[in-house]
């Protein structure tokens, strides 16, 4: 028994004020006074933030046009919507549209799908980031998970491997604007379209060999949908080729629903620095992805930005939700504080 008590005593913390937990402390004890005041003054900033996100959204000016070209509907873009879907692609076809009124710069330039879940398991994991980030390892040896787009029947190495890759958006458009009869081009910018961690950290060209980006591609094909190598996806430009190019970037960061837009280009340069006057525009398409083969769509969607960024409702109807909330449930506690409170003073008197 003695052996047991000088084994138990042994085992007994040190007496400190941290172990034997006589730290100072303090405990909140939230009382009619302090709980009040902090469910309205929370409700009334939700509400402010949200009346702001509200109508700052409001303020942000949208035109989306529906370029799917369905089957019997007319749509200039039907010829090429059933050529895609035969495999044809190259097709080109015309949207003629007005603008009703200014949207002031920077006017953005979006592509929208509906019916195409990105967010697939399999679909979602096929890409391997070792390779995508320049890692040689990755060009000759891609990860399992980029199966079936890992190797092709010949046994060579895929770059960029995986599903993703391989469905890459490449409709490509031009918009022209029409002033005294003649359509001028509106430029459009591709740069910085992508996340900045994404084109900086995330995505990287593996090393030049000789100065040739070619070279250091040398060994492996490209995707099974691709008309060209991925160091030619912008011959123009070293700087927005192969890995890099931000189209290709801004496609691999996937989309969690359904329906998704993607930035593709800016309008703010030239003589629309400022925006897109009204009038009347044409956008001509390269009708290149099919996607009447599982019931989707495809829109383009103008839009200028403000302070929060593009369009976006569903945040400040949020806030404005939970400061209403707020403030009710702050009401009702009110209400339950005073009626127990007078209860207490007549059972006192």
């Amino acid at each position: 028994a003695m052996a047991g008590i000088g084994a138990l005593s042994g085992n007994k913390p040190d007496n400190t004020a941290f172990t034997q937990q006589r730290l100072p402390a303090w405990q909140p004890l939230l009382s009619a006074g302090t709980a009040l005041p902090l469910f309205f003054c929370a409700g009334l900033a939700c509400l402010a933030v949200g009346l702001g996100l509200h109508f700052s959204s409001d303020t942000i000016r949208e035109l989306e046009l529906d370029y799917t070209g369905a089957p019997g509907s007319g749509h200039n873009c039907s010829r090429c919507a059933n050529a895609s879907l035969a495999g044809a692609g190259g097709c080109t076809c015309s949207l003629r549209f007005e603008l009703p009124e200014r949207f002031p710069g920077p006017v953005c330039l979006y592509y929208q799908l509906s019916n195409y879940y990105q967010n697939h398991r399999r679909y979602s994991v096929s890409r391997d980031d070792r390779q995508l980030s320049g890692d040689a390892s990755g060009l000759s040896n891609p990860a399992t998970e980029c199966s079936p787009f890992r190797t092709d029947p010949r046994g060579i190495p895929i770059a960029p491997c995986g599903a993703i890759a391989n469905s890459l958006f490449n409709d490509t458009f031009a918009l022209y604007h029409l002033a005294n009869g003649t359509f001028y081009p509106v430029p459009l910018d591709n740069r910085g379209i992508s996340w900045w961690t994404d084109s900086n950290i995330k995505f990287s060209n593996p090393e030049l060999i000789n100065g040739s980006l070619e070279t250091a591609f040398k060994g492996t094909t490209k995707p099974p949908n691709w008309p060209h190598a991925a160091y030619m996806l912008d011959m123009g430009n070293l700087n927005n080729t192969g890995f890099i190019n931000e189209d290709f970037i801004v496609w691999m960061r996937t989309a969690a629903l359904p329906t998704f837009r993607k930035l593709y280009r800016r309008v703010h340069e030239g003589n629309f620095s400022s925006g897109l006057p009204q009038g009347t525009y044409r956008l001509d398409i390269t009708y290149n992805y099919p996607v009447l083969s599982f019931q989707g769509t495809k829109k383009v969607i103008f839009s200028t930005v403000s302070w929060m960024g593009g369009k976006n409702p569903f945040l400040g109807i949020v806030y404005l939700i939970f400061g209403s909330a707020c403030i009710l449930t702050g009401f009702v506690m009110l209400a339950v504080h005073i009626k127990f409170q007078k209860q207490n003073q007549m059972d006192v008197e």
